[in-house]
């Protein structure tokens, strides 16, 4: 019941409520970025999602206009405007996806979408059951993360998730974020 009705009705709830309540800053963050170099406040990027179906993932931009697309990986070889930098450490960059939430492309909890040149990611989470999950804002190897896990390692705890979803596992999932979000910020 939980993972057929319940999940998307909160993720409609919570993402719909936390679009509300964060306009304020949404409206700030979108001002700024704009002024900062007159280009395009939101990047839009192709990603996997549920059964291998593309969407298009919505972030604030926090690197220069026409920066190549790359996995997660990769971002510290490109240059991350000055606002960017403090939009990836307090991980509000991620704020533009509770419109991926509420459309449906994504959920609040799940594993993070790949983008489609992953292709051994995607590849090892068909295998372990993890697409068949709506790609989340956070997840379960996010919050047993570090730099530059191996993927393999990632697919694992993607598929450990896929297995275990309950209203359980994603209120111990998101409380770990919280968490997550309380340690020093990664430097870019």
């Amino acid at each position: 019941m939980y993972k057929l009705f319940i999940k998307r009705f909160l993720d409609i709830f919570f993402s719909l409520i936390g679009l509300i309540i964060l306009s304020p800053i949404l409206i700030l963050i979108a001002v700024v970025i704009f002024f900062q170099d007159f280009g395009s406040i939101i990047y839009i990027q192709e990603r996997v999602g549920k059964d291998g179906l593309i969407f298009k993932f919505y972030k604030f931009r926090s690197m220069a206009m026409n920066t190549p697309n790359v996995p997660s990986s990769e971002t510290s070889k490109l240059k991350v405007t000055p606002f960017g930098k403090v939009l990836r450490r307090t991980n509000l960059d991620e704020l533009p996806q509770l419109i991926n939430i509420l459309k449906g492309d994504m959920s609040i909890v799940g594993p993070r979408p790949p983008i489609p040149s992953q292709e051994n990611l995607i590849r090892l989470r068909e295998t372990n059951g993890a697409l068949k999950c709506r790609p989340g804002l956070t997840g379960l190897a996010q919050v047993n993360s570090y730099d530059y896990m191996p993927e393999e390692e990632k697919s694992n705890w993607d598929g450990t998730y896929a297995r275990s979803i309950s209203a359980l596992t994603d209120l111990k999932i998101l409380l770990k974020t919280i968490l997550y979000l309380t340690k020093k910020p990664p430097v870019y």
